[in-house]
This record gives structure tokens, C-alpha cells and sequence, in this order.
């Protein structure tokens, strides 16, 4: 009996081995890709909740995975190289679309932020840009001394301010800010002093009055005043993260049960297949599932780093490092914003909010950190 049980666990163990062996020729990383599919599952099931028990929206988002699914496999057997030789052509791309968008581009909910291009799906250029940012700023300091010098780091600069502004003239502050945010990090994995960081900390600081009187438009600075002060309109501005925060308390430590949610089933909570989703998952899994869904996180990121560290080149290590910190100020900033410690900036909860462009273009990314660890240099 005991060969017998010998034998079974090692021809398992063997079986995951060639499996693992096979992934790895197809450039993919079978626990990365384990870990994604276990959150996209997961993410599909919190989405079934805050729509409303709306099966058509699960299905939709489900079809969106499939997509993002067949496009990380696709673009994590491009090799490193592909990528250095398009960066530049790709970041051209998308400063044009971003133009069109403000040129021709749709209107909806007050902003101008899709193309409804003839013969296409509607999308948002925003989000090919998280991708291509952090991707052409890699290309460009993986081409220049290390540490970088300071007119290196001026060029880059203005290469990040350009979508940034043209995102922010949208207007979009959340994704213009993470978008700066993932350019800004693949210039301080390539080493910045840090002397020169906390230099341009009090630049930033000492601009925020600028950014206050002159770029903010009335509903942005709308949104930190509630942020300060929730109760001042709570009928009104306030509404949102009043209620967010009563569904998260409410939740408790094991919640009130999958589908009981008061909050979100009545409707009180907005935007609950959105940005607010995770106050649908507190009040219904308490902190339990709360805890649950970050050790996930934690897990993604935790792995998406260890494939960065065994890049073999320079460039791989830098677009690498800085998707899988992106990916982590996705997550702080939706929690974040949600539970009341950062203002209202309209981030979606990764692979777990409604979204068709996000999650595919969230699944690309997963795709580069594999294709920047796998490939190795001949």
C-alpha cells in the first residue's frame, strides 16, 4: 500500500513537473498564471454580487477575461527585443490617440475619455498608455548610463508629462496620476539618488497650490473637501463614501453572508460593480474575505517581483519592476479611496471591477513580466 502511494504522489508529481516544463517553453509561469486565474474567478464572483445578480455583466466581464487571457499568452512569447524596437513607435501611437480623443472623442458621465472608433469596440486610449509608458521610459533608460544623469532623467520627465496632461485635460486626475505614478517608477528602479527623489518630493509639494488654483477642475477639488470632511454634504458629494464606509463597517468580521449585503442589494452603494466594489466583498465576507482578497494580491505581487529579479537584461528588470509596483498602487489606491483614507479618484479594483479595457490591458501586463522573465539571452 505504501509503494502503491509512492508511486501515485510521484507520478503526480512528475505529471505537474512536465506541465510546468511545458508552460515554461510557452514562456508562461504556471503559479502566476494559477494566481490570475484563481483572482479572476474570484473577481467574477464579487462582480455577480455588486451588479445586482446581473448574470449578462458576468458574462461580458467573463468574455473580457477570456480576451486578456489570449492576449497574455500572445505577448509573453514576444521576445524582450520585440518590445525595445516597437516602444518608441507604440508611445507615438498613443500620444496620437490620446489627441483624438480630445479632438473626436466620446462623451460620457461628463468626460471625454473613449474612442468609438468604426468597426471597433469602444475603449479607452488611457489605457493602453499604462502599458506603454512604463514600456518606452524602460526602452529609454535601458539605454543610457546607470545611474541615470540628470538630463536623461529631464528627457524621460518630459516624455511622462505628455499623456500625463493629456489625460489630465480629459479630464481623468486618477489615471493621469497612476499613469505619472508608472513612468515615475521605472526611473527609480534605474536607480536615482535619493537626494534627487526627496528634491523633487518638495518640487511636487511646493506645485501644489499651482496644481490646486490652476489645473483641478471645481468636481476634483469637490472631491478632497469631501475627502477632508465626508459629513458636510451628506446627501450630496458625501453620499459615496458615507455609504461605502457603513457597508464595510456593517460587514463586521465574517460579514453578513454572500448576496445579504443590505448596501449593495438596496442599492445604496454606488458605483458597487465599480470603484466600490470591495465595500461589496466587506460587507458581505466581512474582514475575513477582505483578508483573503489581499493575501491574493499580496501572492501576485509577491511572485510578479520574484520574475522581475530573474530578468536577464536591463531593460526586462526595469518594465518588470516597475508593472508589478504599478500593480500594487492599483490596489492601495482603490482600498484606499474606498475605505476613506485617500480622496475619491476613480480607480477600478483590479481584475475584480467591471471593465473591459482594464482587465485586458492588466492581463498585457502580466504578459510582459512573463515574457521579460522567460526569454533568456542567447
Amino acid at each position: 500500500m505504501k509503494d502503491f502511494s509512492r508511486t501515485l504522489s510521484g507520478s503526480s508529481l512528475s505529471g505537474f513537473a512536465r506541465s510546468r516544463a511545458w508552460l515554461a517553453r510557452l514562456h508562461i509561469d504556471l503559479i502566476l498564471l494559477l494566481l490570475l486565474m484563481l483572482q479572476c474567478g474570484v473577481g467574477l464572483l464579487i462582480l455577480y454580487s455588486g451588479s445586482g445578480k446581473e448574470m449578462g455583466m458576468v458574462i461580458r466581464q467573463f468574455v473580457h477575461m477570456c480576451i486578456g487571457m489570449t492576449v497574455l499568452f500572445t505577448i509573453a512569447q514576444c521576445p524582450p527585443r520585440l518590445f525595445q524596437m516597437v516602444a518608441p513607435w507604440a508611445y507615438s501611437v498613443a500620444v496620437f490617440l490620446l489627441m483624438c480623443v480630445l479632438l473626436f472623442g466620446t462623451i460620457a458621465k461628463g468626460a471625454q475619455r473613449w474612442l468609438d472608433l468604426p468597426g471597433l469596440p469602444r475603449f479607452q486610449p488611457s489605457e493602453i498608455v499604462k502599458l506603454v509608458l512604463p514600456l518606452t521610459i524602460a526602452w529609454f533608460m535601458s539605454k543610457r548610463p546607470v545611474p541615470p544623469r540628470i538630463t536623461d532623467l529631464m528627457i524621460a520627465a518630459v516624455m511622462i508629462l505628455v499623456p500625463t496632461a493629456l489625460i489630465l485635460k480629459q479630464p481623468d486626475l486618477g489615471t493621469s496620476l497612476l499613469i505619472c505614478a508608472s513612468g515615475v517608477l521605472v526611473l527609480f528602479f534605474s536607480g536615482m539618488s535619493w537626494r534627487l527623489i526627496f528634491t523633487l518630493i518638495a518640487i511636487v509639494a511646493a506645485c501644489a497650490p499651482l496644481l490646486w488654483f490652476f489645473v483641478m477642475h471645481d468636481y476634483q477639488k469637490q472631491r478632497v473637501l469631501t475627502f477632508l470632511n465626508p459629513e458636510s454634504d451628506p446627501l450630496g458629494t458625501g453620499w459615496n463614501i458615507i455609504q461605502s464606509k457603513t457597508a464595510i463597517g456593517s460587514g463586521g468580521v465574517d460579514g453578513k453572508g454572500y448576496l445579504q449585503g443590505t448596501q449593495s442589494q438596496l442599492e445604496f452603494l454606488p458605483e458597487s460593480h465599480t470603484d466600490f466594489i470591495i465595500a461589496v466583498l466587506a460587507e458581505e465576507l466581512g474582514l475575513i474575505g477582505v483578508c483573503l482578497l489581499l493575501v491574493l494580491y499580496a501572492a501576485i505581487i509577491l511572485r510578479c517581483l520574484i520574475l522581475s529579479s530573474r530578468a536577464e537584461t536591463l531593460f526586462g528588470r526595469l518594465l518588470a519592476g516597475s508593472l508589478s509596483a504599478t500593480f500594487f498602487i492599483y490596489v492601495f489606491v482603490n482600498i484606499g479611496m474606498v475605505s476613506g483614507i485617500l480622496p475619491v479618484v476613480g480607480v477600478p479594483l483590479p481584475l475584480v471591477s467591471y471593465g473591459g479595457t482594464s482587465v485586458v490591458s492588466l492581463l498585457s501586463a502580466f504578459g510582459l513580466i512573463m515574457s521579460m522573465s522567460t526569454h533568456k539571452k542567447r
